[in-house]
């Protein structure tokens, strides 16, 4: 009798990682869906008003890092309490707003929305992937994660050093570097959900935004560059 209830006991315990684990995953997939409209809301602004058009070089890049790596660390701080959700939406909007400035160079080619339009079906279609992958994978991917930091890093540094050599050679390197790198840190991020590794939600939808952000931005810098028509 000690052993059945010991076991009941313990498949309860499991039925209820498993169920807080699906909470977690629904409730970033929800969150997810609902960043997107800041996101959008923002870069169309953007493009409306051409307010972003003269942050380009040093001046837009200190605004970038200071805007986002603020951010973030707010969300950090109120992913708990009541204010977590709209600061995560506040800087959905502002990186909409400073996604902006690329969207309307690329939209300024003659074949510029299909290019957007290809750009955020590839996005889709990676992010289709790699939650198909989260989900039938068992192996512990966790090991992944301090390389994919490595290489992100390396990324960023790349990059603001790209804004000021401005080479096309180099933009398209680190874009395909980008598009690799963020792609398999989506995979690591829905790993950890799937795992029960992240258990914050907010967390969990920042950590995927900032990945599907990465590999939309790259994926419409790599079309502009070797797919853009001009008039």
């Amino acid at each position: 009798m000690t052993d059945r209830i010991t076991t009941l006991d313990l498949n309860q315990g499991y039925a209820a990682s498993g169920a807080e684990r699906n909470k977690v995953l629904r409730n970033t997939y929800w969150l997810l869906a609902l960043s997107l409209v800041p996101t959008v809301l923002g870069a169309w602004i953007g493009v409306a008003t051409g307010i972003t058009q003269s942050l380009g070089g040093g001046l837009g890049m200190i605004l970038f890092l200071g805007g986002a790596f603020g951010f973030i660390y707010a969300i950090e701080k109120t992913k708990n309490s009541a204010m977590g959700v709209p600061v995560l939406l506040g800087f959905t909007f502002f990186m909409g707003l400073m996604l902006s400035r690329m969207i309307a160079m690329v939209l300024g080619f003659k074949n510029g929305p299909d290019l957007v339009m290809t750009a955020f079906g590839g996005t889709a279609g990676v992010f289709f992937v790699m939650a198909s992958l989260s989900s039938v994978i068992k192996r512990d991917l966790s090991g992944m994660g301090k390389w994919l930091f490595v290489g992100a890093l390396a990324i960023m540094v790349g990059g603001i050093i790209n804004v000021f050599v401005g080479s096309t050679a180099g933009m398209l390197a680190i874009s395909v570097a980008a598009i690799g790198v963020f792609s398999a840190y989506m995979l690591y991020d829905l790993k950890q959900i799937v795992d029960g590794g992240e258990t914050n939600y907010i967390s969990a939808t920042l950590a995927l935004y900032l990945d599907i952000i990465n590999v939309f931005q790259s994926l419409l810098a790599l079309l502009g560059i070797m797919g853009g028509e001009r008039d």
